[in-house]
């Protein structure tokens, strides 16, 4: 019996989509999508060949970003509740077992929100004392703090090196870059860290470092911009606009051929998502998830994206081959995603 074209396109579809999420983890098995939500306090636990949730577990109060450990056992959520917030706590989940663990104490230090994991520690941001902070998980304590002088410091990405960092400061409108650099001492030299305060724009709130290092990339929420930043020479080279509300996040695809940029500020008829050329700046397309969409996270072979969508209660996932949409429930609004791979 012959098959109406309608049914074969749709089970080449069925088949294409299969090919494609096997393929993409068929290396890493034991990868996962952590995906925070706000409104339950819950981290859910995704696989994400199948995007069916695994588990989920308390995460803590007001969780907004997420990173897991090297070895992918455990993850650690920042408790924010925004500037000057009484929280000074991150949440620790045990990702083996599938429980949450006692909090991580951070004394005087408030409102953590971005983390990064590297060296084997733990590194946070916490907005009210405008300061790094860095928390090694094998002694128990906080092991180095550093003060940026900048109103609400954000974001943090640290550099597998341990000797640069950067960071976004949402009210300062300004990217810091940080550097370990050696000065003379009374007798031999000593390393410290030298603070850059790069101009961005209003509301410069996520952020990514191009794959080979060369440039930065923050989306300005206020100002509905994109400022560039020559990491090198560190200054601002080129400021972009760009038809989302409220940028939100900012990552780069793999391959650093592509740049997403979320919306949060967007509503259900406004675009949610734009990608852009990395190279020629050029628009490549606009997409309406549906909603106000926050965390981005992309899977290591650049196959796909999945984007938070926080006002419609869902995490759309991208094939970024096709700019095909699909979506993950997990959990009422959505919000930092992060990868942990068991080791």
């Amino acid at each position: 019996m012959r098959q109406p074209r309608k049914f074969l396109r749709s089970m080449h579809c069925l088949v294409a989509t299969t090919f494609i999420a096997t393929a993409a983890f068929a290396q890493a098995p034991s990868a996962t999508l952590l995906a925070l939500s706000k409104d339950e306090h819950t981290v859910a636990i995704v696989d994400p060949a199948t995007l069916q949730v695994l588990a989920r577990i308390p995460s803590g109060p007001d969780p907004h970003e997420i990173i897991a450990s090297d070895d992918g056992k455990l993850a650690y959520i920042s408790n924010y509740a925004g500037l000057d917030s009484a929280l000074n706590t991150i949440s620790v989940v045990d990702l083996v077992a599938r429980k949450a663990l006692p909090p991580i104490d951070l004394g005087a230090l408030h409102s953590s929100h971005g983390l990064d994991f590297a060296g084997g520690k733990l590194y946070f941001t916490a907005e009210t004392n405008k300061v790094i902070g860095r928390y090694d998980p094998a002694t128990q304590h906080i092991d180095w703090i550093l003060g940026t002088g900048q109103d609400r410091t954000h974001m943090v990405v640290v550099a597998k090196s341990l000797d640069r960092m950067f960071t976004s400061n949402v009210n300062s409108a300004t990217i810091s870059i940080i550097e370990q650099v050696s000065q003379p001492g009374p007798g031999a030299p000593r390393l410290t860290w030298e603070v850059t305060n790069v101009p961005a724009g209003q509301g410069c709130e996520g952020f990514d470092i191009s794959p080979d290092g060369k440039e930065l990339w923050a989306a300005n929420a206020h100002d509905a911009t994109v400022t560039i930043v020559d990491v090198a020479a560190k200054k601002a080279i080129q400021t972009l606009p760009i038809p989302v509300k409220g940028a939100n996040r900012l990552k780069f695809t793999p391959d650093g051929e592509r740049v997403l940029i979320s919306a949060l500020g967007a509503r259900a008829a406004d675009t949610s998502l734009v990608i852009l050329d990395a190279s020629t700046r050029k628009e490549v397309k606009q997409l309406n998830l549906g909603g106000g969409a926050a965390g981005i996270l992309i899977a290591p072979d650049g196959s796909r994206a999945y984007v938070a969508v926080s006002s419609a209660d869902k995490i759309a996932v991208i094939d970024l081959k096709t700019l095909e949409v699909g979506q993950i429930n997990a959990g009422k609004q959505p919000d930092g995603l992060a990868w942990a791979v068991r080791k």
